[in-house]
């Protein structure tokens, strides 16, 4: 049947018409070939994919099965362990800063950062008036309380032989003891300030002395570690932070421990301090956990008190802390060399199946000690797992 065109003429009765249905037809008919043998529905294509996705289980023969080492599942007891990181302080029970305990300029300084001193080592001249006065001070006390402790024994003889009254003679007695106690607080002040004993005891004998200079003096043994004076500058009693001395053959390691460890850190766990100074370690004990959440890192400071030989650690150093729970933890423990990584990166390991074939089982891991990884999920105590040879079951599993 010769169909009409729009113009009322035949395909034959135009020139070129036919040989353009013909190369039509012959399109058409090789889309549907193909369609029919690459097409399929959704449904088609879930089923395939689903097949695709599900792993068989694998069965060995006895010489391969030679090969492979297998392990049974029991609960296991261990200690875990906490990585941090951490800064390093010193430590605060011997380390003190040295305020000025007198005013005036700074005449002369005699220490440098990093010097050893010992309790009572000079550190630094001032020219001070109050100090000056408080020599003075003591001196006078010591002649009031001489004369009146004089007085009053002399006072005491006369009321004896009646040459004055008791009451006079109690009088004498209770201005003596006064006299005593301002020599006494007198005496405190030298101390305070820190003078030489040697000199307190010239004074207190009369002695000739050279010119008193005022001397600012470590309270402590230990390092000089912060200078933070210079020659000429006005010092306030009591305000003005002179030095810095610690020791620091011990110091602080402020640990960082954040919620989901808190629990398993205590005071009295043994710690290890590593820094990039000194690989091969420190050793320590945490003796303190703070009590507050520090609000600008969202954790609490563990205080991790560790040996210092060599003063390699120093102040605001940063370190890697290990510490070592006391709490005992239980759960399944698996080798490292049984857990295996799909294609998603998802960990799994080979479980034996009644049938003496291997399954994939996809677990959840925990906590890692040593050469073995704990397993929150995915497996019980009972199971038996591949841990040498499941690099083979997956490659046979592939196949």
């Amino acid at each position: 049947m010769i169909t009409e065109s729009s113009d009322g003429a035949s395909p034959h009765e135009r020139p070129g018409t036919l040989p353009r249905v013909l190369a039509m037809a012959r399109v058409i008919g090789a889309a549907a070939a193909l369609f029919s043998l690459i097409g399929c529905s959704p449904d088609d294509d879930s089923a395939s994919h689903g097949q695709a996705a599900s792993v068989r289980n694998v069965t060995l023969t006895s010489a391969q099965s030679q090969h492979v080492r297998l392990y049974t599942l029991t609960l296991s007891k261990f200690h875990k362990t906490v990585e941090t990181a951490g800064v390093v302080d010193f430590d605060n029970d011997h380390s003190t800063s040295v305020l000025a305990p007198f005013s005036g300029p700074v005449s002369r300084l005699l220490v440098s950062p990093g010097d050893k001193v010992k309790k009572g080592t000079p550190l630094a001249i001032i020219d001070s008036a109050d100090f000056a006065a408080a020599v003075g001070a003591y001196r006078k006390a010591l002649a009031v309380a001489e004369a009146s402790r004089k007085l009053a024994d002399m006072d005491k003889d006369l009321a004896a032989h009646n040459g004055i009254s008791q009451r006079e003679a109690n009088q004498a007695a209770s201005d003596a003891t006064s006299a005593e106690s301002d020599r006494e607080a007198a005496l405190q002040g030298l101390v305070s300030l820190g003078v030489d004993p040697h000199t307190i005891e010239d004074i207190r004998r009369g002695r000739q002395t050279s010119r008193i200079e005022a001397v600012i003096r470590s309270p402590i043994p230990g390092t000089l570690v912060e200078k933070l004076v210079t020659p000429g500058q006005l010092l306030q009693a009591g305000v003005t932070p002179c030095f810095t001395v610690a020791d620091l053959s011990r110091v602080w390691v402020m640990a960082q421990i954040f919620d989901s460890d808190l629990s398993l850190v205590g005071v009295g766990d043994r710690a290890e301090i590593v820094a990039a100074a000194a690989p091969n370690g420190f050793s320590g004990s945490v003796t303190n956990i703070a009590a507050v959440v520090n609000p600008d890192t969202r954790s609490v400071q563990a205080r991790v008190e560790v040996r210092n030989p060599g003063d390699m650690l120093k102040k605001q150093m940063y370190v890697r802390v290990r510490i070592d729970s006391r709490q005992e933890s239980t759960g399944l423990l698996v080798p490292v060399s049984a857990i295996l990584r799909d294609d998603d990166n998802l960990p799994f390991v080979y479980v034996v199946q009644r049938d003496g074939s291997f399954a994939r089982q996809h677990v959840t891991l925990g906590y890692r000690t040593g050469e073995k990884n704990e397993v929150i999920a995915g497996l019980r105590a009972g199971d038996r797992i591949v841990i040498d040879g499941a690099i083979f079951i997956q490659f046979m599993q592939a196949q």
